[in-house]
């Protein structure tokens, strides 16, 4: 046989496969990064084999002692990956072979590349959540922290990007640790998914040999073997609630990202970023950029992009394994790098944020921000709330016109427009006293944000 022939499943070919369909058809180029779970599988495949006697125990030996060798040698740098074999599979069950001998052939007795390759990226992804999980994690620690630095830190609170009320620093810092929150247990509910283990279902059929399945998912470290043979080599549904997953969390940084872009620019002055974090500009030598957030935000679209491609992949798939699913690595793939990466960053970057104080108490004195405060204010001294919000909408058109802030009105202006305001007014219509009547869980009142800081710490520490 031609050595441009694949000998793992050549004998029914009267010619070799064309060498630029064996580049085009290879997958080793990147799925080799699945190496160890390659191995990993394979060494609980050996084990079970020997256990229901399809194996010897010295064909077990010598496959486990092969298959730590070549785990060695790729991670010297020493092996050497061909494309003519196609996939990681095969390459490190050639490896094994060249290494010792006819039993190396043995070892894929009662299995098919299609439950193999469904096992190894059910492995690569639960690891891989693992530690996207553990610097998620990192970051919101550094969040809640920096919370409870700054729970008495005043600043205004947004909708459509005007001033609406004062809230804190820290109640703001918290709401980001309250997306991250749900993004953890998304992540973590999904590993619950991915904990199936498809190996045993064979190319489709499942096999012949009197396999133990329920042995081999104990020494992989699964919940269970997966039910049905036909979905066990063709579901991708793990890979697309990943990707859908890791899709809002990017969605989640990326608002993140908007916000300290727009925080540490010279017109809010909110924030200053760590310089490790930023590039300067190659003509303005004043500039300093904030690369990191701009990055995480424009790599958002390519994660997105991932996930549509992994629907788009599986759409039209009749059961059970097709070629096609080769394609569902490098989307998932990139998606690893991107999150676990983007993660990283923040959760190096976030726990150095400075925030100017001066600058966001200054902004919150600007846009009425108190105006709500005055109507409920009215509203306690007996006046319907739809004639307070007349009556504070008129003292803000005042304010304008004189270019006052409700809080820098005297009493006398103040009154009249209602003249059931009196001198006990000013108590809520300063910054402090508006946050701080805000005192219920959930609120931006400092003690509560320091209550809500340390709920959330506990929570992190109970994981």
């Amino acid at each position: 046989m031609s050595d441009s022939t694949n000998s793992s499943w050549g004998g029914r070919f009267s010619e070799p496969t064309d060498a630029f369909v064996a580049r085009y058809t290879a997958s080793v180029t990147f799925d080799q990064r699945m190496y160890r779970q390659d191995i990993q599988g394979s060494i609980a495949h050996a084990r079970m084999l020997c256990k229901v006697g399809v194996l010897t125990e010295q064909e077990r030996d010598d496959i486990l002692r092969g298959l730590e060798e070549v785990r060695i040698e790729i991670e010297r740098g020493e092996f050497e990956w061909s494309v003519a074999l196609e996939d990681v599979h095969m390459n490190i069950e050639a490896a094994l072979t060249k290494k010792i001998g006819i039993t190396g052939k043995k070892l894929h007795t009662g299995r098919s590349r299609n439950d193999q390759v469904a096992t190894d990226i059910r492995l690569y992804l639960r690891d891989e959540i693992d530690v996207i999980n553990a610097e998620l994690t990192r970051l919101q620690q550094g969040l809640v922290e920096l919370a409870e630095k700054e729970a008495d830190t005043i600043m205004p609170g947004f909708t459509h990007l005007q001033t609406a009320q004062p809230v804190t620093f820290g109640h703001h810092l918290l709401a980001w640790n309250a997306m991250l929150t749900r993004d953890f247990d998304r992540l973590q509910d999904c590993r619950k998914r991915i904990n199936q283990m498809p190996l045993g279902a064979a190319a489709l059929a499942g096999t012949t040999y009197p396999i133990d399945r329920h042995y081999t998912a104990e020494l992989l470290g699964f919940d269970a073997p997966t039910e049905n043979s036909l979905d066990s080599v063709s579901d991708r549904d793990f890979a697309i609630e990943f990707t859908s997953a890791a899709s809002l969390i990017m969605m989640h940084m990326s608002r993140f990202s908007e916000e300290l872009v727009l925080w540490a620019s010279a017109q809010f002055q909110f924030v200053d970023l760590p310089d490790r974090f930023c590039t300067g500009s190659s003509i303005m030598p004043q500039k300093k950029n904030p690369d990191v957030p701009e990055l995480v935000r424009g790599k958002t679209g390519r994660v997105y992009g991932h996930m549509i491609s992994l629907l788009t992949l599986m759409k039209s798939q009749p059961l059970a394994y097709n070629k096609d699913n080769q394609e569902d690595k490098e989307p998932l793939f990139d998606t690893v790098d991107t999150l676990r990466d983007s993660l990283r960053a923040f959760a190096d970057m976030v726990p150095h944020l400075q925030a100017k104080k001066e600058f966001m108490y200054e902004a919150a004195k600007r846009g009425f921000s108190t105006a709500t405060d005055l109507a409920d204010y009215v509203v306690r001294k007996g006046i319907p709330f739809r004639d307070a919000h007349e009556i504070v909408g008129k003292a803000v058109a005042y304010g304008v016109q004189t270019g006052k802030d409700l809080s820098e009105m005297t009493l006398e202006e103040l009154q009249q427009f209602s003249s059931e305001i009196s001198a006990d007014v000013f108590d809520v219509l300063t910054l402090e006293g508006s946050v701080a009547a805000r005192d219920h869980i959930g609120g931006t009142a400092p003690n509560q944000v320091r209550a809500a800081a340390a709920r959330a710490k506990a929570l992190i520490d109970a994981r």
